[in-house]
């Protein structure tokens, strides 16, 4: 049994948590030195609280109470506080007790758990975000079951258990409710968990988009510099709200800021009503005080334009870390530092908070950039292949989150998923700092609407200056296999994502991959055959309109194809006509097609030299028109490669979404794995080699013999071919006779596994002559048995040889991998990659996603193997990895697909102690 003194301040317990309003609140272990904090949080809590949390009136906590409820041995007493500003607005805290209900220790697995939230902060979902706190650290303190009794009259904190998703029990005895809750986590509290976890980002991100009123700190008394700059901005883009210039160096007669015409003020003490949105352009030494003062008056959110963060070295880390505690202590996000602004272009708002000089029209496309550089090229880019016209790609939001201290992608993702005036999402990311919940909220949002992705740093590995975040090991081919299972369309430049975005904001979706071409030029039309085919596109042959073809020619050309059952998308190709044709004609007729069209497909132009036409065929509707060919817009390129590139990222999301929808995918039932057998195994092995968990000392990882390795397979229904050694040629022969001939000889020996290319694999040996010549041969060739440890194996049928791995990213966490067999493969680097827990359908689209996978499938007249069962080891593989987070490795190499059945003939496992599941854990922003 543990003491006190043996839990130490757990420093890991401590979190910030993004609530219900979007506000947010630390979440940290009650301490001794917290008894005034206690104190002036009890005097804040109305009678009815007190009566709710202690049965009876309870004006007042005693000497007693406060040391009770301030002094915890962090494992049988459990306090945690939420607080703001550092002082408390909720507490919870768990007693663990016995059968009886009476104070106990481990290993007794039940605790009591009580809350107390403060009347002002009620209804924020504080109690909610506790419990999935308390929960979890009750889980690792070894307590199962929390109990909780509940006056009846308290319905909002029976709410806050019922709603909770944890498998529970309800009775009612004495006047009282009793509530019982399993801790182990359940599809329902885990779905729970993120629909808050989304609601309350979504709703963090909507703040800093629509604020009331803006305040810009640091705009100086004369024209130029960063303020002055976001000042006119906001202004010139007809901001909503009020809008308030901040300098502590005014001098005290200065009200008004002139030219602009806004109020001065030298604090918000001075400013009349509440401020929602502080922009910072001070020095990087002054944002501190900045922080101060907009958290002491309700500040709810910042844009810090300020340098000199992270980016600048280890002081600026350690600046930026304190203005990221400093922000959400008060309850504030921020965008930055070293961010290039804000924008939403939403009519009711009209915010241009960002170095931007205009405030683009409304449209339809969400753009998140990590480089403001890269950020305003892609905004000032969209506005210029949209003629600066509203609709065809403009933006509904943009960010430049800079050094992404604390506001990121995902952040923005959860917040286009319901935002009804995006319709697409473009994202420029040097970094990712959750793979893992990146892919589930983009998987999510990709269902309703793309999300478009070019990521920079690709091939260096490195991340750049001021992205304090985790890094992966994993390479960036791995990295678009995960995106791609998401259904994120990942692009290769900004070109590209501007390119695809153009065709998605303004096009539906393909049907499928079958694009019609047509044209007045048939040299121009090849090119784009050409162009589509090394997409993957299956274009039908070019329909050439001579460079006589005129209008009507194109319209009459458009429609026929449009109505074409046999395409699924089009591509006109166009030149300048000799005699001159306006460009505006070419659009009027292109456009009037498209609108007629009986079903609705895309369709974009490629031209060459026609001034104006991209412009003419992406000109708004005249106010008040009726609905026709003027509110169709078509996109255009310059090139006939940018098209089908941009066209086949859309048909193979299309299809993504197709199939995701029509086949959702699900996590396989077997009967026969042992989960609990395997999870006793896995114990006995990592005490055996001295492993315990948070050893400092200890291995980073084991790996495990060939018969424990085979042991713990076989719980998960997964056979290793038996293998014998064969330390010397008798021992050869014995060992063939237990197996029965034929058999295979073959090295073992780390260096030599694997490696068909040095001639070390004898098969087929059918009887003991040929086994002790191939013995020799082996021996001559490779070095002595005890150099190869060679092995004796029965033969496996015929068949594909491949490999099977799982491995363990410290970012993204357990990734399944699947490839052929050999060095082809493995100089090709053609291997597919999924997270874990891999679903069937990511298990059949797993093997079907390499390049190499035709060979699987009957290629040139072979037998196909039996790829069903290749999917089900995948998904064992799969279910081992996800049920034992202590399984850090496993490698089955190679493994034989056969026409029936398969066959694993090598075969590894490392184990660890388990590193953590932030995906599983309860809400909690990163801390960089």
């Amino acid at each position: 049994m543990q003491t006190p003194s043996e839990h130490a301040y757990p420093a890991h317990w401590e979190a910030d948590v993004v609530l219900r309003d979007g506000g947010t609140t630390r979440v940290r272990p009650i301490t001794p030195d917290d008894v005034q904090r206690l104190v002036s949080f009890y005097e804040q809590v109305s009678d009815e609280s007190k009566y709710y949390r202690f049965f009876a009136p309870y004006p007042r906590l005693s000497d007693r109470d406060l040391h009770r409820f301030t002094h915890h041995d962090y494992n049988d007493r459990v306090g945690l506080a939420a607080t703001i500003g550092g002082e408390f607005i909720a507490t919870v805290r768990y007693d663990r007790i016995d059968s009886r209900g009476r104070p106990a220790h481990e290993p007794t697995d039940e605790a009591e758990v009580a809350f107390l939230v403060q009347d002002a902060h009620q209804g924020r979902g504080v109690a909610s975000a506790l419990l999935e706190h308390i929960a979890a650290v009750a889980r690792e303190r070894g307590i199962r079951r929390f109990a909780a009794e509940v006056l009846p009259a308290n319905t909002k904190m029976i709410k806050v258990f019922t709603d909770a998703g944890y498998t529970q029990k309800r009775s009612f005895e004495d006047g009282v409710v009793r509530l019982e809750l399993d801790l182990e986590p359940t599809d329902r509290s885990l779905a729970v968990q993120r629909a808050r976890e989304q609601r309350a980002e979504a709703r963090s991100v909507q703040r800093l988009l629509a604020p009331g009123s803006v305040a810009v700190f640091g705009t100086g008394r004369e024209p130029g510099g960063m303020g002055r700059a976001v000042l006119r901005n906001l202004l010139a883009g007809g901001f909503i709200g009020r809008v308030l210039a901040v300098n502590t160096s005014f001098p005290d007669g200065l009200t008004r800021l002139d030219p602009e015409g806004v109020p001065a003020l030298r604090s918000l003490g001075e400013a009349e009503g509440p401020v929602d949105l502080a922009v910072v352009a001070v020095p990087a030494d002054r944002v501190p005080s900045v922080v101060e003062d907009c958290g002491e008056h309700g500040v709810q959110g910042l844009v810090v334009l300020s340098a000199g963060f992270a980016e600048g070295g280890a002081d600026g880390r350690a600046r930026q870390r304190e203005l990221v505690r400093q922000a959400r202590s008060y309850g504030m996000r921020i965008i930055g530092p070293n961010s290039f602004g804000l924008v939403n272009t939403a009519a009711g708002v009209r915010l241009n908070a960002s170095l931007a000089p205009e405030l683009p029209p409304p449209g339809r496309v969400g753009l998140f950039s990590q480089s403001g550089a890269i950020g305003i090229a892609l905004l000032s880019g969209l506005q210029r292949r949209a003629a600066g016209l509203a609709g065809l790609a403009s933006v509904s939001t943009f960010v430049s989150t800079g050094n992404r201290a604390d506001v990121s992608g995902n952040d923005f993702l959860q917040y286009w998923h319901d935002d009804p005036d995006t319709d697409v999402a473009l994202m420029y990311l040097e970094s990712i700092g959750n793979p893992r919940k990146f892919t589930r909220l983009a998987r999510r949002t990709a269902l309703h609407k793309p999300v478009v992705v070019v990521k920079g740093a690709r091939h260096g590995g490195v991340t750049p200056a001021g992205h304090t975040v985790p890094t992966t090991r994993m390479p960036d081919a791995t990295v678009s296999h995960l995106l791609r299972q998401a259904g994120v369309i990942r692009v290769d430049t900004v070109t590209e994502l501007s390119d695809t975005g153009l065709l998605l904001a303004a096009q539906p979706l393909p049907a499928g991959p079958r694009v019609a071409i047509l044209g007045n030029s048939q040299s121009l039309a090849l090119l784009t055959y050409d162009a589509c085919l090394t997409d993957g596109l299956r274009p039908l042959p070019p329909r050439d309109l001579t460079t006589a073809a005129g209008p009507e020619d194109f319209h009459r050309a458009l429609a026929a194809a449009l109505a074409d059952p046999a395409c699924d998308a089009v591509v006109v190709t166009a030149i300048p006509r000799v005699d001159g044709e306006s460009a505006a004609g070419l659009a009027t007729a292109l456009r009037a097609a498209v609108a007629a069209a009986p079903v609705a497909k895309p369709v974009c132009v490629v031209h060459l030299e026609i001034p104006g036409l991209a412009e003419a065929l992406a000109a708004p509707p005249e106010a008040g028109a009726p609905a026709g060919p003027g509110s169709v817009r078509v996109p255009a390129y310059p090139a006939a490669e940018r098209a089908a590139r941009s066209l086949a990222h859309v048909a193979r999301y299309a299809e993504w979404r197709r199939r995701t929808e029509e086949r959702p995918g699900r996590v396989p039932e077997y009967e026969d794995i042992d989960e609990a057998g395997a999870a006793a195994d896995i114990e006995v092995l990592l005490a055996a080699h001295g492993v315990t968990e948070g050893d400092p000392g200890g291995p980073r990882a084991v790996t495990l013999s060939a018969a424990d390795t085979q042991r713990l397979l076989a719980r998960y229904g997964i056979a290793v071919l038996p293998a014998l050694p064969a330390p010397d040629p008798e021992a050869a022969v014995a060992a063939a006779h237990r197996l029965g001939f034929p058999v295979a000889l073959k090295p073992t020996a780390p260096h030599l596994r694997h490696r068909a290319d040095l001639g070390g694999v004898r098969l087929d040996l059918g009887g003991e002559a040929e086994l002790l010549r191939a013995y020799s041969e082996l021996t001559e060739l490779l070095g002595k048995p005890s150099e190869t440890r060679l092995v004796v194996q029965s033969m496996a049928p015929r068949g594909v040889d491949t490999v099977v791995r799982a491995t363990i990213d410290p970012a993204a966490g357990a990734v399944l991998s699947f490839g052929l067999a050999g060095a082809p493969s493995l100089l090709l680097g053609d291997t597919a990659h999924c997270l874990v827990p891999a679903t069937d359908r990511d298990a059949a689209e797993l093997i079907r996603s390499v390049r190499t996978a035709p060979l699987l499938f009957g290629w040139r007249g072979a037998a196909p193997v039996d790829t069903g069962a290749l999917e089900e080891l995948l998904l064992r593989v799969s279910r081992l990895m996800d049920d034992h987070p202590e399984v850090v490795g496993a490698d089955l190499e190679p493994v034989i697909v056969a026409q029936h059945g398969i066959h694993v003939l090598g075969a590894s496992i490392r184990l660890a102690p388990p590193p953590p599941r932030t995906d599983l854990g309860p809400r909690s922003l990163p801390t960089y």
